[in-house]
């Protein structure tokens, strides 16, 4: 048996449930270029070659594929001097395309997604001759991944393009010339504005063009400004590796899927990352296998709606049996038939590496099956532990969100969860002063955190979004110090239940996954527990349960096992160590 299964199964046995001992609030063109080479120019009708008019499929097959004339199609790669470079169009040659050793800087901003959609950006660029650096003053192009989910989150980027801005005109003569690029949500919901605001942005490109950067970088060359924004029904980036940015990492992040179809009123996200699309099964147990086999101990699926995944990759997929949704939920689009679902997935995945924890988010609540709720209860590689955005107690409200589910819906489904997966730990997503929320719809949103009583949660006030169906149909007329003050309250409400949620488990052991130094003490350890609540313990020798008698001290990537020490409130005392590296 698997040494981790062994400690869960022992942790079960003693009576040892999740523990959530330390709480806390988080707030927060047609690019088909065809190849010639080795073809003529064709023959006037009847000529012959050497007595023998020219076969013309043999001219064919050396014409361009099908594939050329697909809009936005993948045309075959072909390696060039161990570099992976496409054909260039008229106007470049394929040296420009190269990185010739330039210095690239990567600032992340946002959510999981960005930092994936980072080491997509990372391993197109490293393939195309580019080098990594962590030092701003020596980079040759930095580069931003943006968020624009809130408006205080663009804000943040129009702050540090300034910074840069005084940065780039210091840059001596001497040296190439620097180049900032503005890719991600943030270059495509703003596109034209931020060309025109900040001259000295070189390049755009949206979350469906980072494959275009090495041309766009390359045009940029010539002084012009060059940009990419177009969406894709397609892109999901499945055939590139992403390189990861940390080489001392315990985890990762992958990409299942793109885009999202819920079109809830007050969301920027189908406006800025397209439509849905979900990535082949095949590519991501892939990609989790080489993740594993690199010693990584946990992984987290990502995707705007994640659980409602569905490969259609294959032709055969199409006859797999739909599964419904949660009960009393609805969907703002047409029910989608067919496709390999979300259960299979997260089973396939599970069984990659037993001692490989495995996570997910976002998730939208429509989407649990039993189907899913049983295979996190039985897997005990998969977290108990489920995002379940809210983002109003208020029926009324919920509507207006078109979220497609009551306050009574929602409350059923965690209680069903809850019944399906004893001791699962819950965290959630609110909005606090949306459109026509009034005092009644507020204090309807404070009870549904009393009840609940989550672990943890991500609170916010309403920030209107151009594009969004609330920005075109509703009226943002919460004023902005009433939306703080009810924000104030929510955070004060979610603190208290969660400390009450949180002292259930006082006492109790939990297995912690290692992720290195605390912040707040050189002689702590941080980690992570199984409902993803960070945990801080004393850095000192421990007995390892694999060979008795031999005290070891903690690694990144160990798991522990630890518990709270009742004569400190919130420390946690180890009790063993189970080095899995």
């Amino acid at each position: 048996m698997h040494h981790l299964q062994c400690i869960l199964q022992a942790q079960r046995c003693l009576g040892w449930g999740p523990l959530a001992s330390v709480s806390w609030l988080l707030l927060r063109t047609c690019r088909a270029h065809s190849s010639f080479s080795g073809t003529s120019c064709p023959r006037p009708e009847g000529q012959q070659e050497n007595g023998v008019q020219k076969d013309f499929s043999s001219r064919l097959a050396t014409g361009p594929t099908f594939q050329h004339f697909l809009r936005s199609a993948s045309v075959p790669q072909e390696k060039l001097s161990s570099l992976d470079v496409v054909d260039p169009p008229p106007y470049l040659t394929v040296d420009e395309l190269l990185g010739r050793q330039r210095k690239v800087y990567l600032e992340t901003y946002g959510c999981q997604m960005n930092v994936n959609d980072t080491e997509i950006v990372w391993s197109i660029l490293q393939k195309n001759g580019y080098l990594r650096t962590n030092n701003l003053q020596e980079a040759d192009v930095i580069l931003l991944v943006t968020c624009s989910i809130r408006e205080k989150a663009e804000q943040t980027i129009w702050s540090r393009l300034h910074q840069l801005k005084a940065l780039k005109k210091k840059r001596l003569r001497s040296r190439v010339p620097l180049k900032i690029g503005i890719l991600g949500c943030m270059a495509e919901r703003l596109k034209e504005e931020i060309l025109h605001r900040e001259k000295m942005v070189d390049i755009l490109a949206g979350p469906d063009a980072y494959r275009d950067l090495p041309r766009l970088l390359a045009f940029a060359e010539s002084g012009q400004q060059a940009a990419n924004v177009l969406l894709s029904l397609d892109e999901t980036y499945a055939d590139v590796m992403p390189v990861q940015t940390s080489p001392s990492a315990t985890s990762a992040f992958v990409s299942i899927m793109r885009g999202c179809d819920n079109m809830c009123s007050y969301c920027i996200v189908p406006f800025t990352r397209g439509r849905e699309r979900s990535r082949p099964v095949a590519s991501i147990l892939e990609e989790v296998r080489k993740l594993s086999e690199q010693g990584l101990k946990e992984v987290t699926l990502l995707g705007q709606n994640v659980n409602s995944y569905r490969d259609n990759s294959e032709v055969q997929f199409n006859n797999a049996v739909s599964t419904n949704l949660s009960r009393g939920f609805s969907t703002n689009y047409k029910t989608k038939q067919g496709g390999l679902r979300f259960a299979h997935l997260l089973d396939q995945v599970s069984r990659i590496d037993p001692e490989m924890r495995i996570r997910f988010t976002s998730p939208h609540p429509k989407d649990f099956p039993d189907e899913v709720l049983q295979l996190i209860h039985e897997r005990d590689n998969i977290c108990k532990q489920i995002h379940l955005p809210a983002q109003s107690g208020s029926s009324r409200v919920l509507e207006a969100m078109r979220r497609g589910y009551s306050r009574e819906a929602y409350v059923e489904l965690i209680h069903h969860i809850r019944e399906s997966i004893p001791g699962v730990s819950l965290s959630s997503d609110f909005i606090a002063g949306f459109c026509g929320e009034t005092e009644e719809d507020h204090l309807q949103t404070v009870s549904l955190l009393q009840e609940v009583q989550y672990n943890m949660g991500f609170l916010f006030a309403y920030s209107m979004r151009q594009k969004t169906r609330a920005y075109h149909r509703l009226k943002d007329d919460v004023l902005e110090e009433v939306k703080l003050r009810r924000l104030e309250e929510l955070i004060t409400v979610f603190r208290e239940e969660a400390t009450k949620a949180n002292k259930i488990s006082m006492g109790c052991t939990q297995l912690v996954l290692v992720e290195g130094l605390s912040k707040r003490s050189a002689t702590d350890l941080c980690g992570r527990n199984d409902g993803n609540l960070k945990v801080i313990f004393p850095d000192v020798e421990m007995e390892d349960v694999t060979n008795s008698g031999l005290r070891v001290r903690a690694q990144p990537g160990d798991y522990v096992l630890v518990k709270p020490n009742p004569g400190k409130s919130g420390d946690l005392l180890p009790l063993h160590l189970h080095p899995i590296s």
